[in-house]
């Protein structure tokens, strides 16, 4: 079974950040025969994540979400867009995440807001942070402002999405990727990844830090 995880940021009760992404979940499961779908809320762990980001390591409840991003197959992450930026909680999440965790690893970018003018939001700041994790963010992302519910057209970009993240899990490209190419991206040590765990193999005892680490023999 493919393993779906969804991030949602969304505080409100009902919140639309959470609707949004049970619609794209659900159009994943839709053209997936054999997928699973969870959620992690981040309004509940909110405590956890601040904890976390000053501790500089994660509580047992927030280690089970991460722990859940590690074997998924792919990622939803969506958050509110606040005064023209994502969500503190939302990035605060992502800061306490090993750099290793998300390599190759498929994700459909979503927001909501207020307004149809920070749509950009997505492309200027989500994009670039999952980048910097080496995810595979998806070409088609999806923005719902209050006029988009209901309309066929945020309905065409939901399906879109869906199914560009759909064609990827089935390839199995965050395996592929990772199984010919993960000692060829720079890694951390003790990290939470799947595949984080390191060897003498991995090593480079010829580089200038190893050396001068070994008084410089």
């Amino acid at each position: 079974m493919k393993r779906l995880v969804v991030i949602s940021a969304g505080t409100g009760n009902p919140s639309s950040t959470r609707q949004l992404t049970d619609r794209l979940a659900q159009k994943s499961l839709d053209l997936l025969d054999d997928a699973t779908v969870s959620v992690i809320e981040l309004g509940p762990l909110a405590a956890d994540t601040a904890r976390a980001a000053v501790a500089g390591f994660p509580g047992e409840v927030l280690k089970q979400a991460i722990d859940r991003l590690a074997v998924a197959d792919a990622i939803i992450a969506a958050t509110p867009i606040y005064k023209a930026g994502i969500s503190g909680l939302f990035k605060t999440f992502i800061d306490v995440l090993d750099n290793d965790l998300l390599v190759a690893k498929p994700v459909l970018l979503a927001a909501t807001g207020g307004a149809a003018r920070h749509a950009l939001v997505i492309d200027d700041q989500m994009r670039p942070l999952f980048a910097y994790m080496r995810a595979l963010t998806l070409p088609t992302s999806v923005y719902a402002a209050p006029e988009d519910w209901g309309t066929g057209d945020l309905g065409q970009r939901i399906e879109r999405a869906a199914t560009e993240l759909a064609v990827l899990v089935r390839a199995g490209v965050e395996q592929q990727i990772a199984d010919q190419a993960w000692s060829g991206y720079q890694h951390q040590f003790a990290g939470n990844a799947s595949r984080a765990e390191r060897t003498a193999a991995d090593l480079d005892f010829e580089s200038p830090l190893m050396r001068l680490a070994a008084g410089g023999q």
